[in-house]
């Protein structure tokens, strides 16, 4: 995601994307949902990302959908494929993602973002709308799910998911870049005890409850656990989101323990990527560019307790096979 400092205020407000169109399944959009035609991009730093990287796994896209990986370094260029041999994407052939928004649009001056669909062919971005994108992979590309996808965004509880999302876009998921980029004490402590209102709020929800909507996972788990399951490694000390640790709320610990361990979430965490960017790449933040060690991620894989609340993961559905060969993390050594 791309980021901006409110010179008024000097708080931190998030841009919106440029390339906001949708892919679709109904001609409402000139991009239509086709298999084997688009290239989600992602990077295994980036909350935003994530979130794609999950419902694509929960959905059973793979096959249909492939999937570019940006490294966890990048400079004014924009995301880079430092990861792949020689440098670039290996389906795209591009070095910096920032090629692939100038073939939609050769003036392009607005945030390079992940993650992006790009159209294999043209080599264009068709979209990096990333609030929108995850809600079109539940429903919109309907078709294609694998046997036994659960249902991410049922229609009846699309309101209330909607509801939830709204408070934890603003107070959580954008709310720890609020208090990292905050350019006053003023606009850094509204945005701290907002924060940390909402997770309190959030832990008493989940107190009760397995999950945020329902009985099953819904895109409101997606979308809060992204930001938590960061939250140690990078937003309680590199953005001052230091009034505890994860590991400090019991609720909201063994919650994000619980989706770790449930396939389709811990298998797409790579803790060392996450560090490297936040504290490699932020050096208005992090001026040395040194990457912290800790934490010890083991904690991760150690049991939460929380089927005692009931709730039925995957719904009427079943888990994701393993991820392919060329996507997978390096596993947690316990």
């Amino acid at each position: 995601m791309t980021d901006k400092i409110d010179e008024d205020e000097r708080a931190y407000v998030r841009k919106p994307v440029a390339l906001d169109e949708r892919i679709t399944s109904d001609g409402s959009s000139p991009w239509p949902v086709e298999a084997g035609r688009y290239r989600l991009v992602i990077a295994r730093a980036c909350p935003w990302a994530n979130r794609a990287s999950i419902s694509r796994r929960l959905l059973g896209l793979e096959p249909v959908l492939s999937m570019g990986i940006a490294g966890p370094l990048h400079d004014e260029r924009s995301w880079r494929f430092h990861l792949d041999p020689g440098d670039r994407d290996p389906v795209l052939g591009i070095e910096y993602l920032g090629e692939a928004y100038r073939a939609a649009d050769p003036q392009f001056a607005a945030g390079i973002t992940v993650p992006a669909v790009v159209e294999v062919a043209s080599g264009k971005v068709a979209t990096n709308g990333f609030a929108q994108l995850t809600l079109d992979f539940a429903t919109q590309w309907r078709a294609l799910h694998r046997d036994g996808a659960p249902d991410l965004y049922p229609e009846a509880l699309r309101a209330e998911i909607d509801e939830v999302n709204e408070g934890v876009y603003h107070d959580v998921n954008n709310g720890v870049y609020k208090c990292g980029f905050a350019g006053s004490q003023q606009s850094y402590e509204h945005a701290y005890h907002a924060l940390f209102a909402r997770l309190d709020e959030l832990s008493e929800r989940l107190a009760t409850r397995r999950y945020l909507v329902g009985d099953t996972i819904t895109e409101a788990d997606i979308r809060l656990w992204v930001t938590l399951v960061r939250f140690d490694a990078a937003y309680h000390g590199h953005f001052k989101c230091n009034r505890s640790k994860l590991t400090e709320m019991p609720v909201l610990w063994a919650y994000s323990r619980d989706l770790f361990q449930t396939p389709g979430f811990g298998d797409t965490i790579d803790f060392e990527q996450i560090k490297q960017h936040y504290y490699g790449v932020h050096r208005t933040i992090n001026p040395s560019g040194v990457v912290p060690l800790g934490p010890d991620p083991t904690g991760w894989l150690t049991p939460h307790g929380r089927e005692e609340l009931g709730g039925r993961p995957f719904g009427d559905g079943t888990p994701p096979g393993p991820p392919p060969a060329g996507e997978r993390v390096p596993h947690i050594a316990g």
